[in-house]
């Protein structure tokens, strides 16, 4: 695996900090920061999805990540049947993708699978997720058997396509990380939130998700999480494709 071939990320907006939030920066920036901590060999250029703003080409990009949003992949916007088309025309084209909660739940639909809102309810701050007993990916090396990072979704993927590999879940989400051949990695959960931002984004909400689940997803939001590990395996996970 060549670490030093200078790789392009496309980034793809979907969804944006709510504004009380936005000292955190935007979601590209998340990304920006957290991948480029596992690999100093990334560029980044920025779609605005949620905008109109697509990529003309799936070639112009080494890969794609597709972030999260407050928007449900099942939902009426102009934005999501192009981006559907996006995903499939990348899988065409053998273009290694990624994608993060709205994404995760996004690549599931356009590739067949169907997302709803779980009848379980909110996820919110920090989950952890077990890994299947099933050898793991080559480019994970890890003799872990489960990962915690932030989340914060209703929506989840209920029916997976049918070429989907789930590698880790729990009972809560049973598909949190999945992927597609060596063509698509995806999780439902959020390694590009730190503590701080999880924090805020749950007290924010207390109104939408109620006392019971704020106050209890507050008591945990600050435990370690294991997003620079979750970043390695991104990275990892396209180097893999792209050596």
């Amino acid at each position: 695996m060549n670490q030093d071939k200078v790789l392009k990320i496309g980034l793809l907006e979907t969804g944006r900090p709510p504004p009380d939030l936005e000292q955190h920066g935007d979601y590209p920036t998340m990304f920006e920061q957290l991948l480029s901590g596992a690999d100093e060999n990334l560029k980044f250029e920025r779609w605005a999805v949620l905008d109109d703003e697509l990529p003309t080409d799936v070639n112009t990009c080494d890969a794609w990540l597709i972030t999260g949003s407050r928007h449900g992949a099942y939902e009426d916007h102009s934005w999501i049947d192009p981006l559907m088309t996006f995903v499939r025309d990348a899988q065409t084209a053998n273009i290694p993708m990624v994608g993060i909660c709205f994404g995760h739940q996004l690549i599931a639909q356009a590739l067949g699978g169907k997302v709803e809102k779980s009848d379980k309810g909110w996820g919110v701050s920090v989950h952890s997720y077990d890994f299947l007993d099933k050898p793991k990916p080559s480019w994970m090396q890890t003799e872990n058997t489960k990962f915690d990072i932030q989340c914060f979704h209703q929506d989840q993927v209920i029916e997976l396509p049918v070429n989907a590999n789930v590698i880790a879940g729990s009972e809560f989400c049973p598909y949190a990380m999945v992927s597609y051949g060596d063509q698509a990695l995806t999780f439902q959960g959020h390694p590009e939130f730190d503590s701080s931002y999880g924090e805020g984004l749950i007290d924010m909400r207390r109104d939408l998700l109620g006392d019971e689940i704020t106050d209890a997803g507050l008591e945990v939001v600050h435990q370690p999480i294991d997003s620079t590990q979750v970043a390695q395996w991104i990275v990892g996970f396209i180097r893999a494709r792209k050596s």
